[in-house]
């Protein structure tokens, strides 16, 4: 079984096959979102304390907050960042 990782910033990574949706965070039914996974001890903050970009649900439930654009998640995602990732790492 390959896993595919997903680099969510500052070195932080995901696995790409547990991602179900990555979302911005402005809405207020999204802030309610994280703000029920922190009370359930569900989220992981991913940002070093830089603004949130973007909220990954993942299969299990928990959330994950990253400081990178969703749209860059994405195209991590799909693969079209695959030289930039894997400059990082």
């Amino acid at each position: 079984m390959d896993i595919k990782l997903i680099n969510i910033g500052f070195g932080n990574i995901v696995a790409a096959n547990r991602i179900v949706s990555i979302i911005s965070p402005e809405s207020a039914p999204i802030k309610r979102i994280v703000q029920e996974a922190r009370e359930k001890g569900k989220l992981i903050d991913a940002t070093y304390g830089r603004r949130t970009r973007a909220v990954i649900v993942a299969d299990s439930g928990h959330i994950v907050l990253s400081a990178v654009q969703p749209e860059t998640v994405a195209n991590r995602l799909g693969g079209k960042d695959a030289a930039k990732d894997a400059a990082e790492y």
